[in-house]
């Protein structure tokens, strides 16, 4: 398929800069996988599109605060660091701003000393390879002196930090929260288990690599950058239980979609952690995920093209069409979409 099958008109206006005050009071759409019917609700709504023996699947990823401001000790010269992903204990892949004069051998400086990085090497996407030294505990470091990496189309400041978290958040790593588990809180999690509805969670520490719109003119040949997942040995028990009664594993997210799908091309569910650069699109055969709660994405993304890989690509699209129509927000702080 061509990249601009993938393309939208998305007014600039419509791109969330804040969340809400309310997490649950995002709207809804609804999209049938089967028949493409479409619906508008409010995002409590949802509880009543789940059924008992259902298994909802959460990211309990956390973000860190992962862009950092140093300068280079020799010329006092300003350097940005964004932490992409932890390769090694203290040595972690990064994006650097400026980046022309930031060369392997190098060092650059943090809090006046309290964090310091040895550059080791260059990427191929022209990130670098860092090893971290500091006294004390890295993430304590890094909340001192790190600051929220939002994406690059939200412009304005972040009030609370915590909302951009998930309330059921646990393991520190994503450069960039699993958006749709920010309309969640903890009393609808107790409501949608009170109907009868197992939770489980997975974690997928995200890379921004995830959000960067697709340069191959035919998405067949773009790929993925990998990020670090973990499939606990109780949520893939409850996967296969889920499966064995006839109930529907449903994603929330496009991070959890990805973990169950990764774990799921190995066979039956079993408890796995490693590396994974699954790019779904169209064609793809769904071997775990029956349904799916996402945001509405970036044109030309990668994400994009997963939703459509599981609802069609005509009725994603004639679903985003709506959607601008009816001036859903969209993106990080945006409204959502469950497709069943």
């Amino acid at each position: 398929m061509r990249l601009d099958e993938f393309d939208f008109e998305l007014p600039e206006e419509l791109i969330a800069q804040h969340p809400l005050t309310e997490r649950t009071a995002s709207r809804l759409m609804t999209l049938n996988k089967r028949t493409g019917e479409i619906g508008h609700h409010r995002f409590s709504d949802l509880i009543d599109y789940l059924s008992p023996g259902d298994t909802l699947i959460l990211n309990n990823t956390r973000v860190i605060p992962a862009r950092l401001f140093g300068v280079k000790p020799d010329t006092g010269a300003k350097v940005e660091f964004l932490l992409l992903k932890e390769m090694e204990p203290d040595v972690w892949e990064i994006l650097v701003r400026p980046g022309k004069k930031v060369r392997p051998g190098m060092t650059v400086s943090f809090g006046e000393g309290l964090l310091n990085a040895e550059v080791l090497d260059v990427t191929d996407e022209g990130g670098r390879i860092v090893r971290f030294s500091y006294e004390g505990l890295f993430y304590e470091v890094l909340d001192q002196l790190g600051e929220m990496p939002l994406p690059p189309y939200i412009t304005a400041q972040l009030e609370d930090n915590e909302r951009y978290q998930t309330v059921f958040n646990k393991h520190r790593g994503s450069a960039a929260a699993p958006t749709a588990g920010l309309h969640f809180t903890e009393e609808l999690l107790e409501q949608i288990q009170a109907k009868g509805v197992d939770i489980g969670f997975v974690t997928l520490h995200v890379g921004l690599g995830t959000f960067r719109p697709v340069a191959a003119e035919t998405i067949e040949e773009h790929r993925m950058h990998a990020e670090w997942y973990d499939m606990p040995a109780e949520t893939a028990d409850l996967i296969r239980a889920t499966k064995a009664r006839g109930g529907r594993v449903v994603a929330v997210g496009t991070t959890a979609c990805r973990t169950l799908e990764t774990v799921g091309m190995k066979g039956e569910i079993q408890a796995s952690t490693g590396w994974t650069d699954i790019f779904i699109h169209p064609g793809y055969d769904f071997n775990v995920v029956d349904a799916l709660l996402t945001n509405f994405h970036l044109p030309k993304s990668s994400l994009i093209m997963l939703v459509s890989a599981l609802a069609g690509h005509e009725p994603v699209m004639q679903a985003y069409e709506q959607a601008v129509a009816e001036r859903y927000r969209f993106f990080s702080f945006g409204d959502a979409m469950f497709i069943y």
